[in-house]
């Protein structure tokens, strides 16, 4: 027996003099000198009593030491938790209570409002800083940089991630080492990595991201990491020259774009630069080619999957679209009443199968069975559609489609019109109550700099483009569209702020 994570993502550098991280401040950490730390943490975790299997929650800045903790994780058998550094104390005791850790690791500012839950728990409570420091890098630092890996397979659980919790209570969705390691070996190929790249990463890790697609096809490939701790523009732009790939949400290349630095011999030395976590805008893809050269690639995943599908490395990456299914994946577009599979270019619920998806939810055996079929597929709450040449494209939500006096609306294809009336920038469509028709339309407007909208002018750009049961009853326009760590639009906030708009 073995240990598949382990041994082929971290394993095969021990001894390696090569630079693995390039931080801020300048200074570079090896794979040997990475590898070392990872084992004195996995020496001390298990010695804290814990077993294999066990799960480690970590609430921890972004930093060299945060990353060693998953591969002392992986190393000695136990399951990583990361959560959102944006979560309060109450979030953080639901998942630690739910999860059953039996450590929780945090940054030293927040460990007193924390202490009480891991005691209520039953769980240890460490420190670790952005700068690496803390209580638990301490009692590390005496312990062996020699650690005998644990033997796990291929289906005991790696990780789990809880996902958003938009509607209830999140759900921790279980990942065996399977589904991270299958899913990274198909983009490493997908995508082209080798020892030679050297990625710019400024994405957070406690997501899928940043951890599991961004650090696992570096391990895979050998390659290097510039690694920032979060995105900072002046930052980005000083390291490019240095990179060969970037991954980022869509606010990383709008702000790019948004700056005169960034320019075609900037992004010289570049070869693949990687969108997803939210939608892209068309005109982003378009202004981005027409500046660097370059075409944004553009993909689609989620929580319980990694990635699904991805456009193509050679050949046309399509604006608008998120690809054709990855090696391995298989996806198709069914009828969410019926689960019966649609024909081909009708909008319907995306279902996957492959070794990506997860095992289920924790201690969710209802939720599983209702989201992962006995066949395998996973109703991933998406709705799309598959064009005639294969490319799939992202509609929306499940929970996100309006129903109107009867008739089905999906927002996407009113936010596309929208995105390209007069002046605009970007927006959002929901669903609110209405007294006549159950539901009615609202669009959600940002204005681009130095734009002033008009809305009645606006509705007569779009009117000519939708059926009359489709046009916005209302236009609202904000400063910005609320959105999650990893870029996503909230529209369940915009619902809830506008849910009495037509209240009577």
């Amino acid at each position: 027996m073995a240990n598949p994570l382990f041994d082929t993502l971290f394993g095969q550098h021990r001894g390696k003099n090569t630079p693995f991280l390039h931080l801020e401040n300048g200074d570079s950490l090896s794979y040997a000198a990475f590898l070392d730390r990872a084992a004195q943490f996995a020496g001390l975790l298990s010695s804290s009593g814990l077993d294999a299997g066990d799960r480690v929650a970590v609430q921890i800045a972004k930093s060299p030491e945060a990353l060693a903790v998953y591969a002392a994780c992986a190393q000695a058998g136990f399951v990583f938790l990361p959560l959102n550094t944006a979560y309060t104390a109450d979030e953080v005791s639901y998942f630690v209570e739910n999860s059953g850790a039996k450590v929780l690791l945090c940054d030293p500012v927040g460990a007193a409002a924390l202490k009480s839950i891991t005691d209520g728990c039953n769980a240890q409570l460490e420190t670790l800083d952005a700068n690496g420091a803390g209580s638990f890098a301490d009692k590390a630092a005496s312990y062996s940089t020699s650690f005998a890996t644990v033997d796990r397979s291929g289906d005991d659980l790696a990780a789990f991630l809880y996902t958003s919790g938009t509607t209830g209570r999140s759900k921790g969705a279980m990942l065996t080492q399977d589904n991270l390691l299958s899913n990274s070996e198909a983009l490493l190929k997908e995508w082209r990595f080798t020892e030679k790249d050297v990625l710019l990463h400024a994405l957070p890790i406690f997501h899928t991201h940043g951890l599991f697609v961004a650090t696992n096809i570096t391990l895979l490939a050998g390659s290097q990491m510039i690694y920032l701790p979060k995105f900072d523009l002046d930052q980005i732009i000083a390291n490019m020259p240095r990179a060969t790939t970037m991954m980022g949400v869509p606010t990383f290349y709008t702000r790019l774009l948004g700056d005169a630095r960034f320019t075609r011999e900037l992004a010289r030395h570049m070869r693949l630069f990687v969108s997803g976590s939210a939608p892209l805008l068309a005109e982003t893809h378009v202004q981005f080619e027409e500046r660097t050269g370059h075409r944004i690639l553009e993909r689609y995943g989620m929580t319980e999957t990694n990635m699904n599908t991805s456009n193509p490395y050679d050949g046309e990456r399509r604006a608008g679209t998120v690809g054709f299914p990855l090696p391995g994946v298989e996806l198709k577009i069914t009828d969410s009443q019926t689960g019966e599979t649609l024909p081909q270019g009708e909008i319907g619920e995306i279902e996957v199968r492959g070794p990506n998806v997860f095992r289920g939810y924790w201690q969710m055996p209802e939720k599983t069975a209702e989201e992962l079929r006995s066949n395998g597929f996973f109703i991933t709450g998406d709705l799309g559609q598959i064009d005639q040449d294969g490319y799939v494209s992202i509609v929306g939500r499940n929970k996100d489609l309006i129903i109107s006096g009867g008739y089905n609306i999906y927002p996407k294809e009113i936010e596309l019109l929208l995105d390209d009336a007069t002046g605009v920038l970007e927006s959002a469509v929901i669903g609110v109550p209405h007294p006549d028709f159950g539901e009615t339309i609202v669009g959600i407007l940002v204005a681009l700099p130095g734009h002033t909208l008009d809305v009645d002018a606006i509705k007569s750009e779009i009117s000519g483009s939708l059926a009359r049961f489709k046009h916005p009853q209302r236009l609202i326009v904000v400063p910005e569209l609320p959105r999650n760590t990893m870029g996503k639009v909230q529209k369940k906030a915009l619902r809830d702020t506008y849910a009495d708009l037509f209240a009577t």
